[in-house]
């Protein structure tokens, strides 16, 4: 009887969050991973433009809130989902949470970042995932930055290296296919073994990996190199008080060694406010918001007509060549590959 009369209370409240509030106001919910962020002013603005109450529903790293949506489809605990990447697109088409909608912003986007023809999901922002390195702790000791893959079994590396769950996470599963690029699906569980024995530690998401563990951030742990991004080291200058002259992280950004990574954002079928979920897609994909994200979450426009802060010009390596995969090797081979790795590693 008490998990019937839960089950009640929760199936009104999740109603009572759908309907329009007090006022003529109607709220969206919008499901993120746990890295989302977005200043409050542009929300509050497209909150008064549209009569609307945004709340943003935080579940966890990519993967984690991708399979929670899954999970939910039938009932979904959003209007919207934001977050989910290149890495598990396909898995997300395949089960069908999204309703197709073609934004008139898309003909802003570059094409090369439309991966999926049906409009079921939209690319918001694009960044390299790669490792990041803290400059003070190598420069302490004398030690050489690692730059290759082979570099990072070593030694003198042995217990250095944070990743985060490929399972999880969706830079861990982007690190991953970084390694399967290189070593081929032949040859990357025994790199991942070699790895596993220089001690290489994993978490299941991002904010463990670099926020905690990571010693170049304000986590201050004990690991100086972790799986983060191209475009992480203007956050450690940004977020710093006084400003340092020179980023005191760096990227590792030698050809091969970072993935390119795309974020979309899709309406969750079964949504009960299409109209206001189709502008808030649309409000994603304008230069309010495509502008206020880089140093939001560090990631760079999708949209062509917003330009990236100064910051990133600063910081960002500006020339590499990071490793891609086919987006139908990544669909086709995605949770053997996860499922192997699991395996090698976690055994």
């Amino acid at each position: 009887m008490k998990q019937i009369t839960f089950l009640l209370l929760a199936s009104t409240l999740l109603l009572a969050a759908c309907a329009p509030q007090p006022g003529g106001s109607t709220t969206l919910t919008v499901m993120t991973h746990d890295s989302f962020s977005v200043s409050e002013s542009v929300v509050a603005a497209f909150e008064q433009a549209n009569n609307a109450q945004v709340v943003f529903l935080k579940s966890g790293d990519a993967g984690s809130a991708l399979n929670k949506a899954i999970l939910s489809k039938d009932a979904p605990l959003a209007d919207v989902f934001f977050g989910v990447d290149n890495t598990f697109l396909s898995r997300a088409l395949e089960v069908g949470i999204f309703e197709p909608y073609k934004s008139p912003l898309e003909a802003d986007i570059p094409r090369a970042f439309i991966l999926d023809p049906e409009y079921r999901a939209l690319p918001v922002d694009y960044g390299d995932v790669c490792l990041n390195y803290d400059v003070a702790w190598f420069e302490e000791r004398s030690l050489a930055v690692p730059s290759s893959f082979a570099d990072l079994l070593e030694p003198e590396y042995k217990g250095l290296l944070v990743v985060e769950n490929p399972a999880t996470s969706s830079p861990g599963l982007a690190f991953l296919l970084a390694t399967i690029a290189k070593f081929g699906g032949d040859g990357y569980l025994d790199y991942w073994a070699a790895l596993r024995d220089n001690e290489v530690k994993v978490v299941d998401g991002w904010e463990t990996a670099y926020n905690v563990d990571f010693s170049g951030s304000s986590g201050k742990g004990a690991y100086p190199l972790v799986v983060s991004y191209a475009s992480s080291p203007p956050a450690e200058v940004i977020f710093s008080d006084p400003r340092p002259a020179e980023a005191p992280t760096g990227s590792i950004v030698a050809d091969g060694m970072c993935f390119s990574q795309i974020e979309f954002v899709g309406i969750l079928k079964g949504t009960q406010n299409r109209a206001l979920a189709e502008k808030w897609v649309d409000f994603m994909l304008d230069i309010a918001f495509q502008e206020d994200m880089p140093l939001q979450m560090f990631v760079f426009p999708v949209n062509g007509r917003a330009k990236a802060p100064s910051e990133f010009e600063l910081y960002v390596p500006s020339s590499y060549a990071p490793a891609t995969l086919d987006p139908a090797l990544i669909a086709a081979n995605r949770e053997k590959w996860i499922a192997d790795w699991t395996a090698t590693v976690l055994r």
